[in-house]
């Protein structure tokens, strides 16, 4: 059995996460250059968070805290995984082709659920024709999902992790080609995403042939596995689903602003970078290792992984959340303002990205809680914390309302996120020491935020002094690049100075990396 290597994990889906972020970039300033905020991109933001939102459900979210645990312990006790996973692949192929079909027949319906505002409008005639050509992506990534839960259950994280590349290669492509064809650049973008959805899957299925595992369509079949592994994804579905619900209640309530729903994506866009890179990447790799050392009765081994965890995703994240809160507006005005994207649209955004730092930790913090429920295939109390956390968020969104205007749904977000963590954190306390971070990471956290913040203070004279250099277009990537090197360097010395992390663990981790 190939043992999981929890920092090479980590370093191998956070590169290419990393990679995937940075395509995202590109793609996003693409779309506010040639698109910008208005109609036209409120439409096909609220279009192609339908799939994306029932993927959480069907894919990352529910279906793989249900299959990856059960995937893994069945590996681990030299059961037939393969089987099982031939079955749970017939079971989910089956279950989304369904849901599909109704999603095509009501599409009007989805939009006006989850896009009230548009009904009345030119958008919401545009964002269901563009529904019924993204919808159908779902079928292709909720597959994919299941490729790339069987790879990273078996310690092989490369292919997962590149497969999302793929998407933003074939998305940045077709707009340039659009663009310089003279078409409409919101339909090639538009028809790309089933295209690039065909491309993801049929990676993660090559990769699972050479790793040895075949899995072929057949009839689905319903067995003792599926029935259980359905009990556990049910109540997962909303827990794992938990910021994608968030965000559309926040798009329900934007949405009767014009242009609000696009300046909210690309505040998203982000934070989802950090998120993507360290959350979600800590995410992947801690849940079948976790699963794997409870399975073999490794509790010190758990708890190490867990802290390890904890302490690499803060370590990272804690100076990105400072920096959206003091210094968003240089950010957001390099990256996206542009073309169709104007001042005003950047002064929106920036405010947007700030508060969503706030709930950064917040949001990174889930990924690194939500597997100790789910390696011991509990998902009905993540499940409780989540409703809790909508509630928060959606009665958040709509009773400020009237006095944030179209911020509320980034406030509400972030407050909800809080409270997650905070439920997840109380109710792991009856786990024991298992669920419990060591010396060591309450001892580090206290540091990396103390460095945090003096870094935040370096950054923000750094923009409010040089702010005429973020303006000009021939110093603004400069000064863009000049205010991240100050931050890493100021960051990462004073951390080293006062002890919240050690250098040379990074260049140890690499070296192993190396050998493995």
């Amino acid at each position: 059995m190939k043992p999981i290597r929890l920092v090479s994990g980590f370093l191998t889906v956070g590169f290419w996460t990393l990679a995937s972020r940075v395509l995202g970039f590109a793609r996003e300033i693409l779309i506010l250059n040639f698109i910008g905020p208005g109609p036209v991109l409120d439409a096909f933001v609220a279009a192609f968070r339908l799939p994306n939102l029932f993927r959480r459900f069907f894919a990352e979210g529910a279906f793989n805290a249900a299959f990856v645990p059960m995937f893994s312990k069945k590996l681990e006790g030299d059961e037939d995984a393969e089987l099982f996973a031939r079955n749970a692949f017939n079971v989910l192929g089956a279950t989304v082709l369904a849901l599909v079909g109704l999603g095509m027949v009501f599409m009007p319906a989805l939009v006006w659920a989850t896009a009230e505002g548009f009904f009345g409008d030119d958008r919401f005639d545009l964002t269901v024709a563009f529904g019924y050509i993204v919808f159908p992506y779902i079928f292709f990534m909720s597959l994919a999902a299941l490729f790339s839960g069987v790879l990273n259950a078996t310690g092989r994280f490369a292919a997962a992790a590149a497969a999302p590349v793929l998407l933003n290669i074939f998305a940045c492509s077709a707009m340039i080609l659009g663009a310089a064809l003279g078409g409409r650049v919101i339909n090639w973008l538009i028809w790309t995403i089933p295209v690039a959805g065909v491309a993801q899957l049929a990676l993660v299925w090559v990769a699972t042939e050479r790793a040895g595992i075949r899995i072929r369509p057949g009839l689905p079949r319903w067995t003792p596995d599926m029935a259980h592994m359905v009990r556990i994804a049910v109540p997962a579905a909303l827990a794992s689903g938990v910021m994608q619900i968030n965000l559309v209640v926040g798009q329900l309530v934007a949405s009767r602003t014009e242009s609000a729903v696009s300046w909210l994506f690309a505040a998203d866009r982000l934070y989802q970078l950090p998120l993507g890179v360290v959350g979600i990447a800590v995410g992947i790799v801690l849940l079948p290792d976790l699963s794997r050392r409870l399975r073999a009765g490794d509790q010190d081994g758990s708890r190490d992984a867990l802290s390890r965890a904890g302490e690499l995703s803060l370590l990272l994240t804690l100076p990105c959340a400072v920096a959206f809160v003091t210094v968003p507006l240089p950010l957001v005005s390099v990256l996206f303002e542009r073309g169709a994207t104007g001042p005003a649209d950047s002064q929106a955004i920036a405010l947007a990205t700030a508060i969503y730092g706030l709930g950064l930790p917040a949001f990174v913090l889930q990924k690194v809680l939500q597997p100790l429920y789910f390696a011991r295939e509990d998902t009905r109390t993540p499940f409780r914390y989540a409703v809790w956390a909508m509630l928060i968020n959606a009665g958040g969104a709509i009773l400020l309302h009237p006095l944030l205007g179209w911020l509320s749904p980034a406030v509400a977000a972030t407050a909800a996120g809080w409270a997650m963590v905070v439920m997840l954190g109380l109710g792991a306390r009856g786990m024991g020491d298992v669920a419990r971070f060591d010396t060591r990471f309450r001892r580090r956290i206290w540091r990396m935020a103390l460095a945090s913040l003096i870094m935040g203070g370096a950054v923000w004279l750094f923009g409010v002094f040089g702010a005429v250099f973020f303006t000009l277009p021939g110093w603004r990537y400069l000064a863009l690049l000049a205010l991240i090197i100050l931050g890493g360097v100021v960051y990462f010395g004073i951390g080293q100075a006062l002890g919240a992390f050690r250098l040379s663990e990074f260049r140890q981790s690499l070296r192993r990396r190396g050998k493995a």
